[in-house]
């Protein structure tokens, strides 16, 4: 059966403020046909997958109906803006609480101002009010508070009144504490309490702001990935430079980048000479030089010279747009200790309002008097926080792959946090992940031949040599020939060119006056076109392969004459980081497609140990190997950059692909590295390990704070305006907890 075709819309949605209310929307997405939705309380966002053609109104209006508002998001950055006007309501909400403060706590001061207003009122003759004046003067200064910088709270409760959420906590207390004050103050029938309602709702406010541009900092660094691409573009159009929007760049087109300038696509330098700098994308600290040929991506910032880039893929199909789209994509996905949290959330709410009423209860009828029955209960609706548990992991989340993204580090799929730190296995493919996967020439033998010895100096032998690679197509010609056009050696004319796929290829030379025939392929054709090699060219020959690696012969006129030994080259941090999991107690396993020599021999330069070395292998056998060792109780961590190691990847308990590598694995993979260094997979270790270390103390303090606060609230050990205060304070330090993630400038364990 086909499967049915999916696209993903993401939505930006108001009114969210605990992880009820995520609960809520989920649920509600969720119910439209096909769609699979999460959302995220910190960025405030929603990732919905679903079938082809689905209009995202249908969307919208399930967002409505659950009592929010949402619209399609068009540009990533708006997932960390923020309302300018909260910051307006906190100043009112504090220029009237302060003054409520004062005139309810200190009793001087109350009586003083309320013989004043009695005196002005009798002037004036103005009947005397019930009770306390003082009393009227707070309960007006209160409900301005009340009733109109906390409506967006009691708007959002009234929506939500058949799944209550912390919105209906802090309007039903507000609301209490303000309407007993209200009677209170008319009847005499005790104290008021509208200092508790304008405190809670300040509070609120206040922590509601606070936090907003804790999680604005908290995104920053993502905000920066996702703002990299420049909005404008100078293109050659008529040979004119013409600026443009980045969504008239076309594939083909032309593009000038000037010094300090943002490269706008993924391309190749035409014209011009300079470094770019790459380190916002991979985490990579110095700059790279570049030339005409040389591969660019978007969001690079040119620093010297000026260049001419050809756009080869724009829009979505960049570098830095399939970063972004990963990282998005794993803010999107919930980790599976925000599961738990989510079934706790969606029972909290309503079990705190049953613990409000059964607190009253049982406070009035043991004869206590009215307003400590109320008093209480309203204490015990402010202190509960389910802010906090929404919050403890996802802003964790949101600094971490932010932080991660400028290190090269990307956070695919949440999961691997809680699974990285259990990692007891690592099995690596040798190619392009232990080394760079980049043929180069590793040494060259060119033996004092005697009176053998053709009439040609070495360095016109070097010349013939290059002139012949450069006619070539092969991996190992194209190695020889990068390798001599940076040491400068030029060219000669070459004429009857021959090449024989397997063998190698021939050509007659021009030295001087004589043209000479040069042959270069593999020893065994060189054998059989020449008599005898020399005993240095054999001994060359014979380290080669000892060391794995491939061999090119030359002969010139019949006569063995050098020996270019092309390998692939070891990272440089290849030793370094098997040692640091070594270190750890970790095993390494080295799984290669590649021969025998060529797999013991890296192995050996490593520090694997010859008995966790599998060469030759298939696909199938490494997947075999990740399954037997799994079996056993391994958690197996797998490294790799190629195609044929997407199997195993996937069969892995964690795995990683190094960005430089095939899309199918980095697609495949759970964290992708940009680095090109093999270093940065003790670095995403790192950060999964203390990512998890700050969600676990997120956690343990949302749930403590719950633990101890409630009781003590319901026992009456508690003012319902200090429980406003600690209820905003225990929002506020989850979010200031994850911003540690933040002050590291390295990602050491």
């Amino acid at each position: 059966m086909q499967r049915e075709a999916l696209e993903q819309i993401d939505l930006n949605i108001t009114g969210m403020t605990c992880s009820s209310c995520v609960a809520t929307v989920e649920k509600s997405l969720n119910k439209v046909p096909g769609a699979k939705a999460t959302v995220n309380l910190a960025t405030e966002t929603a990732h919905i997958l679903v079938p082809e053609g689905t209009s995202s109104k249908s969307l919208i209006e399930a967002v409505t109906k659950a009592g929010y508002t949402a619209k399609v998001r068009t540009d990533e950055t708006e997932s960390f803006s923020r309302s300018r006007g909260m910051g307006i309501r906190v100043l009112i909400s504090a220029l009237l609480t302060i003054p409520v403060l004062v005139l309810s706590m200190w009793d001087s001061i109350h009586f003083k101002v309320d013989d004043f207003i009695l005196e002005q009122l009798r002037n004036l003759n103005i009947p005397e009010p019930l009770y306390s004046a003082t009393g009227w003067l707070v309960i007006g200064l209160t409900a301005p508070v009340v009733l109109i910088i906390a409506w967006p709270i009691h708007r959002a409760a009234l929506r939500n009144i058949t799944h209550p959420t912390m919105d209906n906590l802090i309007s039903l207390g507000a609301l209490s504490a303000f309407s007993w004050s209200i009677y209170a103050n008319s009847t005499g029938a005790g104290d008021i309490y509208a200092e508790v309602a304008a405190s809670v709702v300040t509070f609120i406010v206040l922590g509601r702001y606070l936090e907003s541009r804790a999680k604005k900092r908290a995104g920053s660094a993502l905000a920066h990935l996702l703002s990299l691409n420049p909005r404008e573009v100078t293109i050659f159009r008529g040979g004119e430079e013409v600026k443009a929007p980045i969504a008239n760049l076309q594939i083909g087109d032309r593009c000038v980048v000037r010094p300090g300038d943002r490269i706008p696509t993924d391309g190749v330098i035409i014209e011009g000479v300079s470094a770019v700098d790459n380190s916002l994308l991979t985490g990579e600290s110095l700059p790279v030089d570049v030339h005409p040929g040389s591969n660019v991506i978007a969001g690079a910032i040119n620093t010297s010279g000026r260049l001419v880039v050809e756009a080869r893929r724009i829009g979505n199909d960049t570098e830095l747009a399939r970063i972004t789209k990963m990282v998005l994509t794993a803010q999107g996905e919930k980790a599976p200790i925000q599961k738990l949290v989510d079934r706790i959330s969606s029972v909290f709410v309503p079990i705190v309002i049953a613990l409000s009423i059964a607190t009253f209860a049982v406070w009035y009828f043991l004869d206590n008097p009215v307003q400590d029955a109320i008093r209480a209960a309203v204490a015990v609706l402010v202190i509960a926080c389910p802010c906090a548990l929404g919050l403890a992991t996802p802003v964790a989340l949101l600094v971490a792959t932010g932080k991660g993204a400028s290190h090269g580090i990307v956070l695919r799929k949440t999961a691997s946090l809680e699974i990285a730190p259990k990692i007891t296995t690592v099995v690596l493919d040798k190619t392009g992940t232990l080394t760079t996967g980049v043929m180069k020439v590793q040494n060259i033998t060119i033996p004092d031949l005697g009176k053998n010895s053709p009439d040609i100096t070495q360095h016109d032998l070097l010349m013939a040599v290059h002139s012949l690679e450069n006619e070539s197509s092969h991996p190992i010609a194209g190695a020889i020939t990068r390798y001599l056009s940076d040491q400068g050696v030029g060219r000669k004319i070459v004429s009857e060119f021959v090449d024989s796929p397997g063998q190698g290829v021939a050509a007659r030379v021009s030295f001087g006056e004589n043209s000479l025939p040069v042959l270069i392929g593999t020893p065994e054709s060189i054998r059989r076109a020449t008599v005898t090699l020399h005993p240095e060219i054999e001994s060359a020959i014979a380290a080669a392969r000892l060391r794995g690696n491939s061999i090119a012969v030359v002969a010139v006129d019949g006569v063995a004459v050098a020996v270019f030994e092309v390998g692939d080259s070891l990272r440089t941090d290849s030793a370094a980081t098997i040692k640091t999991f070594q270190d750890r107690k970790i095993q390494i396993w080295l799984i290669t497609g590649d021969n025998e020599a060529a797999a013991h021999q890296i192995a050996l330069e490593v520090g694997i140990p010859t008995k966790n070395v599998i060469a030759l292998a298939s696909p199938e056998r490494k997947i075999a190997k990740i399954k037997e060792l799994r079996a056993s109780g391994e958690k197996v961590l797998m490294i790799g950059d190629g195609i044929n190691d997407a199997a195993a990847i996937t069969e892995a308990d964690l795995s990683m692909a190094l960005g430089t590598g095939t899309d199918t694995a980095i697609a495949s993979a759970d964290i992708t590295l940009l680095r090109n260094t093999l270093g940065t997979s003790i670095s995403a270790i790192n950060l999964s390990k203390n990512t998890l270390r700050i969600i676990r103390g997120n956690l343990g303090w949302a749930f403590i704070y719950n633990v101890v606060g409630i009781p003590i609230a319901a026992l009456g050990l508690l003012n319902p305006m200090y429980a406003g205060g600690a209820m905003a304070a225990s929002s506020l330090f989850v979010v200031l907890n994850s911003l540690r993630l933040n002050r590291t400038t390295t990602l050491a364990a």
